[in-house]
C-alpha cells in the first residue's frame, strides 16, 4: 500500500501582525506546523495535525478553520486552563516579518507548550493505525523549548519511526520562544543550539533558512550540512528571493526563484514552500532524478511566493489549481 498521509506536529497559534505603519494590527491563524497542515490540504494531501490549543475564542476559531479544510484533528489536544498563544509580529518596509514577543496580558504559559504525552498514549492504538498510512511526519523545533511538549514530540517521533515514517524537520529557529519559556529561559544560546542539533539527527529531510544554516552549522552548503547529521538527510536551504540550494537523493543543485515587487507579507511563505515540496515528493515518490527535483523545488517556491502576496499565512495559501494556473502562465 502506498502511503500518502502526512502528520504535522507542533504549534498552532495566532499571528498578531502589524500593518506597514506598525500601528494597527490584525490577527491571523499561524504556527509553522499548523500552516503546513493547512497548505497540504489545499494541495489535496490527506493531513493530520497534532498539537495543543486553548479552549478560548482563538482556539475555537482555529479548530473551525482546520475542520473546514478537512485536517484530521483526532489527536488535537484542547487545554482548558492555558490560552492559545498570540504572537506579536512586526514587519519591515519590504514585508519581512520578525517576532517581537507575545501577548502576556493574562498568562505567561500557553497551550502549545503543554502537549501531553499521556493524552497521546491514551489512544495509542489509533495513533499507530495513523502512522501505518503516513509517509511523512513534519515538525519544527519550537516544541523543544517546553519540557512537556518536548517529551511528547520525542514520543511521537519514536512511535512514527517504528512504522518507517520519514521525519521532515523545518529548523524554524525562533529565539523569542526560548527566551519566554520558563523551561529554557536560563539556558544559553549555545546549549539551545546543541539541543536542537541533537534533535536534527532524526531528520530524513531538513529545511532551513540560510541564516539558520550559518548559525547552526557555520555552513550553507546542503551537502556539507547533511554530512554532519547522522541520518545524512536531504537538505534544502532557502534564502528569501535568492536561489535555493539543495541536496536531495544524493544530487546537489541550485534553483532560481521568481521574485515579485508585489510581496506584502512573508509570514508563512516558508511553510507553504515546505508543503509544496512534500506534496510533490508524495506524488512522484523516490527515487528522484535531477530534472524532477528541479521541478519540485520550483513548484514549492511558487507555493511560497503566492502565499507572500497577501497578509497572513493560512489565508493566503494557494490551492492546487491556483499553483498550476500560475505555473502555466508564470506572469506576475
Amino acid at each position: 500500500m502506498k502511503r500518502t498521509k502526512v502528520v504535522c506536529v507542533g504549534e498552532a497559534l495566532i499571528d498578531r501582525i502589524k500593518n506597514k505603519s506598525n500601528k494597527k494590527f490584525k490577527d491571523f491563524f499561524g504556527g509553522a506546523p499548523a500552516n503546513v497542515a493547512c497548505a497540504l490540504r489545499k494541495l489535496k494531501i490527506d493531513t493530520a495535525f497534532i498539537g495543543c490549543l486553548g479552549t478560548d475564542k482563538f482556539g475555537k476559531k482555529f479548530i473551525k478553520t482546520l475542520d473546514e479544510l478537512n485536517v484530521n484533528l483526532d489527536f488535537l489536544q484542547l487545554h482548558t486552563d492555558l490560552p492559545t498563544r498570540v504572537v506579536k509580529v512586526d514587519r519591515d518596509q519590504f514585508g519581512d516579518r520578525y517576532f517581537s514577543g507575545f501577548d502576556t496580558s493574562f498568562h505567561k504559559v500557553f497551550a502549545d507548550q503543554a502537549l501531553s504525552i499521556d493524552f497521546l498514549k491514551k489512544d495509542i492504538e489509533n495513533l499507530e493505525k495513523l502512522f501505518l498510512e503516513t509517509k511523512y511526519l513534519v515538525t519544527g523545533t519550537i516544541l523543544l523549548s517546553s519540557s512537556l511538549s518536548s517529551e511528547s514530540l520525542n514520543f511521537l517521533i519514536g512511535a512514527a519511526t517504528k512504522f518507517d515514517v520519514k521525519i521532515v524537520i523545518d529548523l524554524n529557529w525562533r529565539k523569542v520562544f526560548w527566551d519566554y519559556s520558563t523551561f529554557t529561559s536560563r539556558v544559553n544560546d549555545k546549549e539551545r543550539i546543541d539541543l536542537i542539533k541533537k534533535f536534527l539527527n532524526y531528520a530524513h529531510i531538513l529545511k532551513l533558512a540560510k541564516e539558520e544554516a550559518i548559525l547552526f552549522f557555520e555552513e550553507q552548503n546542503p551537502l556539507k550540512i547533511s554530512k554532519t547529521i547522522s541520518t545524512c538527510p536531504d537538505v534544502i536551504v532557502t534564502d528569501g528571493g535568492n536561489p535555493i540550494s539543495w541536496f536531495i537523493n544524493g544530487i546537489e543543485g541550485r534553483t532560481e526563484v521568481i521574485n515579485s515587487c508585489k510581496i506584502v507579507d512573508t509570514t508563512g511563505g516558508g511553510d507553504a514552500f515546505l508543503a509544496g515540496l512534500i506534496s510533490k515528493l508524495i506524488s512522484l515518490d523516490y527515487p528522484l532524478k535531477e530534472l524532477e527535483i528541479k521541478d519540485i523545488i520550483n513548484y514549492a517556491s511558487i507555493c511560497g511566493l503566492l502565499t507572500c502576496l497577501g497578509e497572513g499565512a493560512i489565508e493566503q495559501q494557494p490551492d492546487y489549481a491556483k499553483v498550476n494556473d500560475f505555473l502555466g502562465s508564470e506572469i506576475l
